[in-house]
């Protein structure tokens, strides 16, 4: 019967949650750009402290690759972001120890008012090993938590960099691609 159930399922997982910033695509397009910023925000970087990762390619944007390979809350995996359209759209090819096939992560920043609609979609084929959890545990809320809290930390994130000045009057050093340097010092004061 469960295997009956499983087979019943979707050949396609989409898991897709959006949030509200009060911050222009701007300000947050660069958080999600480049990875080395993924440290700040992304919600599966907590949940292993001695995870071991590593960048190749170009340093931000389109051919810009993360690897990882963490305890078994994060598994091992690699990134590759495939298309980087300032400031819209990021779209990444990821896979992961635990899923055969490629998933596309994408990422949205749709400017409306004095705010931007983030939206966080990934998509991939639903293997058999998914369709029979997901008969046990609802893929889309697991998952979904996770976007969640991430584009929650990139809310807060990017309002806090929006709030700032965009020039640098000082001649102060700034960071790669982030209009300030402080994102850390930001993300430690949780």
């Amino acid at each position: 019967m469960v295997l009956i159930l499983a087979a019943t399922k979707p050949n396609t997982l989409r898991v897709q949650r959006a949030i509200s910033v009060k911050a222009p695509a701007d300000r947050i397009f660069p958080l999600i750009n480049d990875f080395h910023q993924w440290r700040i925000w992304s919600p599966y970087e907590n949940k292993d402290t001695a995870m071991k990762r590593s960048y190749d390619g170009a340093e931000s944007g389109k051919g810009a690759v993360y690897a990882w390979e963490g305890n078994n809350n994060v598994g091992s995996g690699r990134m590759e972001i495939l298309e980087a359209s300032v400031p819209s759209k990021i779209r990444i090819s990821s896979i992961s120890s635990s899923r055969s096939k490629a998933q596309h992560r994408e990422f949205t920043m749709l400017p409306q008012g004095d705010v931007t609609n983030l939206t966080w979609t990934m998509v991939g084929p639903a293997v058999f090993m998914s369709k029979l959890m997901h008969v046990f545990i609802n893929l889309d809320r697991m998952i979904g938590r996770d976007f969640e809290v991430g584009l929650a930390n990139l809310k807060k994130l990017a309002e806090e960099i929006a709030e700032r000045p965009p020039a640098n009057p000082t001649g102060a050093k700034r960071c790669r691609s982030i209009p300030i340097c402080s994102t850390t010092a930001i993300a430690r004061k949780r």
